[in-house]
């Protein structure tokens, strides 16, 4: 499975890909960050990180995409670029209908180091070891963004086969079954 994660930002928007399956190694494919200027307009702004995302999609074609889940911190003025951002990854990803997944920042903390209020160092380190990396990628979103693809892969793919499993079964169910009377 390959994974295009993202992690949101108007300013920075982290974005890598991790390609791998559960139980086996995973592996880097590329990491880096789509930068818009604060001193352009927002919309301008929005339309940079869609062309960039637009790129990834276009190279690496991954199976999946992997959005962090914005969620209300205690510096609100970064919500709503963040959301904004948020939303044209959702966008593009649907656009080529790739199945998305959010994930919450714990989410990641707990899937990447096992501990759901993991600070960033211990996230990096981990990022670093389960992608056998010489170094963490820099800027901090670039690492959040193979996390997010790191988590996707670890349970999202499962997510998704339970998923397929309950419809296959839910389809069964609806059809009817004869049998001939011979």
């Amino acid at each position: 499975m390959r994974v295009l994660g993202i992690d949101p930002g108007l300013t920075r928007c982290g974005i890598g890909v991790v390609e791998g399956s559960v139980g086996r190694p995973l592996s880097l494919v590329d990491v880096n960050v789509v930068r818009t200027s604060s001193t352009l307009p927002v919309a301008e702004r929005l339309v940079t990180i869609e062309r960039g995302i637009d790129a990834w999609l276009d190279e690496y074609r991954p199976d999946a995409v992997a959005v962090e889940r914005v969620f209300a911190r205690s510096d609100s003025s970064t919500i709503m670029g963040t959301a904004q951002a948020s939303g044209i990854a959702l966008v593009c990803a649907a656009r080529r209908g790739l199945p998305v997944a959010l994930h919450t920042p714990s989410e990641v903390k707990a899937a990447v180091s096992g501990n759901g209020r993991a600070d960033k160092a211990q996230v990096g380190a981990m990022i670093t070891r389960i992608l056998r990396l010489e170094t963490l990628p820099k800027p901090a979103d670039a690492a959040d963004a193979l996390a997010l693809a790191i988590t996707h892969i670890w349970r999202g793919g499962a997510q998704a086969r339970i998923d397929a499993a309950v419809a296959a079964t839910r389809g069964r169910a609806a059809t009817p079954s004869f049998r001939s009377r011979a």
